[in-house]
């Protein structure tokens, strides 16, 4: 006979007071249960451990922060630097100005099994009078000192959780991994474990993240997770999973703004679709992404541009050189312009921004400026091909448009790129230098598309103060990509046709 669930209530659930936790955690935590929060110090255990005792104030539950290893001064301006108040929040210290005093020392002459029944006396006694929902316990490294070995440790951590599944009390123990790495006893113990990690590059500001380890009975989203200490609190960013994100979308062929762009590609730019940009630095990959990022807002889609290189005053000034004025779509809200510091922003924290356009902003069109500057802030080029595969899956099953811009070292002849995004990318446009009649020209070829026929020329391209500028194929050019071309026919450049010369 198969087991049956009639009848069988779900385990009530309470929330951590961070939703984009609670979303990690698949709800939240079971209620009236154990749970450990380990981390290095200064990781933010307490900053999510007093989260989640106000997030219970504001529920009407009574919460009770139990206190070894900070006073209560020491967290009431921990709260204020988040503009919180605690005075809602019942703290008790066990170990007070009382213990310190020199007529009360017998704790330091006596035994530590004395020392550790007194502590653990204290904390049920503690619960026993405020009758919390929500405790902290803070922290398990003085309660494992004062145990001195892992058996007795082990059988008061034991007695401590049976205590307060009694009581109905939903438990947070923080721990600051203090002891030896490879000592799991908390984990078997404790009814969910999540892990805190934080780590300092050779530059920028230390990055943080955070993995659920454990939770039983509840299926939560696994791996790393990237998070932020804010003033209000932490902030976590859920790993994307492109595969729970989609939405029908019509595939209609958009145009470009260019009318012989859009003839190369085939017919134009397919929606639920991403196009590379590569060629090196200077040859019109921005202004490209500009133009069709301006057509696109003109026939009504929001727009978001994320700049990784260039100031964004740079950018609007070279934009409108060009007869591309940005600023009137900034003032309506049609462009979003984000200019991102990669030694700042975490990979978790930009795709939780890239999101947030997408799903509440309603963008349509996005472009990443450049690839390059986002490689600097990914911990290695394995994870940011894992990171943009993700993202650009996601954003292909939103209906976007998406642009990537790869700049490639050198000039001419050996161009190479940091990072090969090709395999990932639907459409591929390669910009390349020439040398022609003693000037320094550039070509356009588009040499990849998945939804459309392209063609396979290769043409000149020009930036010029009327915008930008496709010439006809270069028929009678041969070796243009590899910078040093062969002339061998009359081919008219755009250099030498008078719409060009007077711009």
């Amino acid at each position: 006979m198969q087991p049956t669930t009639k009848g069988v209530q779900p385990a009530a659930r309470v929330s951590t007071g961070i939703p984009d936790l609670d979303n990690v955690l698949g709800g939240g935590l079971t209620a009236h249960r154990v749970y450990l929060l380990e981390g290095t110090p200064g990781s933010g255990k307490t900053t999510i451990a007093l989260q989640f005792l106000l997030d219970g104030a504001k529920a009407g539950e009574r919460g009770l922060y139990i206190t070894l290893s900070e006073t209560a001064a020491e967290l009431r301006e921990v709260a204020r630097s988040h503009n919180w108040s605690l005075d809602d929040i019942e703290i008790f210290e066990l170990v007070s100005e009382d213990g310190l005093d020199l007529d009360s020392e017998q704790s330091i002459l006596e035994p530590s099994e004395v020392e550790l029944g007194e502590t653990i006396k204290g904390v049920m006694g503690c619960v026993d009078r405020f009758r919390p929902g929500r405790v902290v316990f803070d922290s398990l490294s003085e309660l494992r000192l004062l145990a001195q070995n892992s058996l007795r440790y082990r059988r008061q951590i034991l007695a401590l959780k049976q205590y307060f599944s009694t009581r109905e009390c939903t438990v947070l123990m923080l721990d600051d991994r203090s002891s030896d790495p490879n000592d799991l006893q908390l984990h078997s113990i404790a009814h969910g474990v999540i892990t805190l990690e934080q780590a300092a590059g050779d530059y920028g500001s230390e990055r943080r993240r955070l993995r659920v380890v454990k939770m039983r009975g509840v299926k939560y989203r696994g791996g790393f997770h990237d998070f932020e200490i804010e003033t209000g609190g932490v902030a976590v960013f859920p790993r994307l999973i492109a595969a729970e994100h989609h939405r029908p979308f019509t595939g209609s062929l958009v145009s470009t703004g260019i009318p012989r762009m859009d003839e190369m590609l085939g017919g134009g730019l397919a929606p639920g679709t991403n196009t590379l940009l590569s060629g090196p630095s200077g040859v019109g990959k921005t202004s490209t992404a500009v133009r069709c990022g301006l057509t696109a807002m003109e026939r009504g889609d929001k727009a978001a541009y994320f700049l990784f290189d260039e100031g964004r005053a740079t950018m609007l000034a070279r934009a409108a050189a060009m007869s591309m004025d940005l600023q009137a779509h900034l003032n309506s809200g049609m462009l979003q312009l984000s200019q991102v510091d990669p030694a700042e922003l975490s990979p978790g924290e930009f795709a939780s921004r890239v999101r947030c356009a997408v799903e509440h902003d309603g963008v349509r069109f996005l472009v990443i400026d450049s690839l390059n500057a986002f490689l600097q802030a990914m911990p290695g080029e394995k994870y940011l091909l894992l990171q943009m595969h993700e993202m650009l899956s996601y954003l292909n099953q939103q209906g976007v448009i998406t642009m990537l811009i790869l700049g490639q070292h050198g000039m001419v002849g050996d161009v190479r790129s940091d990072v090969d995004l090709s395999y990932l990318s639907d459409t591929i446009f390669l910009f390349r230098y020439f040398e022609a009649k003693g000037s320094l020209l550039k070509a356009l070829s588009v040499v990849k598309s998945r939804v459309t026929p392209h063609q396979s020329s290769i043409r000149e391209f020009q930036l010029t103060s009327g915008g930008i500028e496709v010439g006809e194929p270069l028929k009678d050019f041969e070796g243009v990509l590899t910078g040093a071309p062969a002339y061998r026919g009359a081919t008219p450049l755009l250099a030498a046709e008078p719409a060009a010369a007077e711009s």
